[in-house]
């Protein structure tokens, strides 16, 4: 038989909190536990499975929605990798369009906070920087 865990211990094994594997459950991504008579939360190897898999898929910056897609491809022994795939690539895109975003952000910030000095003094390059980037 399947050793069953409860949500404590659950989280010290998967690195997720008790508050987010309460979340997991509510929102449908990870099935419900079964209860005791007192009303425990009690999780079997599947789930350990799936919060660990939750909690990495979280770790690369992959949605909720993401997530319970390439959680039913994990399930499901039919699956075709090419939609797997797909949707890998999405988010590769998306995290690579960011990169791209911090990089201009960061040589912007940079070149303002070059030009001050920050001294005593009240004028502010970064200030000003910042009040001509707002109205373009």
């Amino acid at each position: 038989m399947d050793k069953l865990v409860t949500i404590g211990k659950a989280s010290s094994l998967t690195g997720v909190s008790a508050k987010m594997i309460r979340y997991y459950e509510e929102i449908g991504v990870l099935k419900k536990a079964s209860r005791t008579d007192a009303g425990y939360r009690l999780y079997n190897q599947a789930h350990i499975q799936q919060l660990g898999f939750i909690r990495r898929s979280r770790n690369l910056g992959f949605s909720m929605t993401e997530i319970q897609s390439l959680l039913k491809f994990w399930l499901d022994n039919d699956r075709e990798s090419r939609n797997v795939k797909k949707l890998a690539l999405s988010h590769l895109q998306e995290i690579n369009e960011k990169i791209v975003e911090l990089e201009q952000m960061r040589e912007v910030l940079q070149t303002l906070a070059d030009k001050c000095d920050g001294d005593n003094n009240p004028d502010c390059p970064i200030l000003e920087g910042l009040a001509n980037l707002s109205s373009e």
